[in-house]
């Protein structure tokens, strides 16, 4: 395989990653905010496990070709700390924003009726400014108390917990770190336990493609200033916020933690103090990456 042909290959799955996490991440939001009673009202958990599920579905499904980093800021923290092309990083994030259009595009289209009957009982107009509570059904708001100064300072450590997990999950050294076929769940099982103790802050976006993918879709979708730019101006601060989150939790595993990771010794091996300087995707490869001949 040519390595354009392979290059292309990648974004297509960076942005069947962010499809799949977004079919299914803002269809249960939609759940849990068009119907009345909301089955998710008192069982929240359940919002947060659909998000960690659709993550390592998307993990399972497109991990081998890609690596399914699916969010731009752990691209960023890939790029910075272990050693990701960075020629790479602008095509993966574009790719993955893609990929939250098109998913949320697709909930559209499954909801777009229970949307509008929403709006018709609640006199909600769409493109009203903080008028439409079902514009959460695709990007991410500020919660109770929560200003959008707080919630940039909120996103910036919540994401740096995911990242941090993510790296020490696929850390090769990491010897209480799970196998390849496992790791997929137990990223999603973070993801899952971000949503349930950080949920309610602001949503946990942590990612500019599962925010800014949907925003950019609501926007053209009749939502308009409700989306872009947003009450208080915040359509910014899921952008920026997780980016700089997913840098310092990057960081923070890889001089903290992994400088003590015990290493095998053999031929070729480092210490501690020796960094290889490889490539670490957000879930490691194995030897089924490449077709072998029957």
């Amino acid at each position: 395989m040519s390595e354009q042909k392979k290059f292309i290959g990648e974004l297509i799955a960076e942005a069947v990653a962010l499809i799949i996490i977004i079919v299914f991440g803002d269809s249960v939001a939609a759940m849990y905010i068009l119907y009345d009673p909301s089955p998710y009202l008192n069982a929240y958990w359940g919002v947060a496990i659909s998000w960690g599920l659709a993550v390592a579905m998307a993990i399972y499904a497109t991990g081998a070709v890609s690596g399914c980093h699916a969010n731009p800021s752990v691209t960023l923290a890939l790029w910075i700390w272990r050693g990701f092309p960075g020629k790479k990083v602008a095509p993966y994030i574009v790719a993955q924003i893609f990929g939250g259009v098109v998913g949320a595009a697709l909930v559209l289209f499954l909801y777009g009726p229970v949307i509008d009957h929403y709006n018709l009982i609640h006199h909600a107009v769409r493109n009203l400014p903080s008028g439409d509570a079902s514009a959460g059904v695709f990007f991410t708001h500020p919660g109770l108390a929560v200003t959008p100064t707080h919630a940039f300072f909120d996103e910036i450590v919540i994401t740096s917990l995911l990242v941090f997990g993510i790296f020490a999950i696929t850390e090769q050294y990491n010897t209480q770190a799970p196998m390849a076929n496992t790791g997929a769940l137990l990223i999603g099982l973070l993801v899952a336990l971000l949503g349930a103790t950080f949920g309610y802050l602001e949503a946990w976006p942590m990612s500019a493609a599962r925010d800014f993918g949907p925003r950019i879709l609501a926007f053209f979708a009749g939502w308009g200033p409700e989306a872009i730019p947003g009450p208080m101006n915040y359509w910014w601060i899921p952008i920026v916020g997780p980016a700089i989150g997913g840098v310092v939790g990057g960081g923070l595993y890889q001089g903290v933690i992994r400088p003590y990771l015990p290493r095998k010794l053999g031929v070729g091996a480092t210490t501690p103090d020796e960094p290889t300087g490889e490539v670490r995707e957000a879930m490691p490869r194995t030897n089924l990456d490449e077709p072998k001949p029957v």
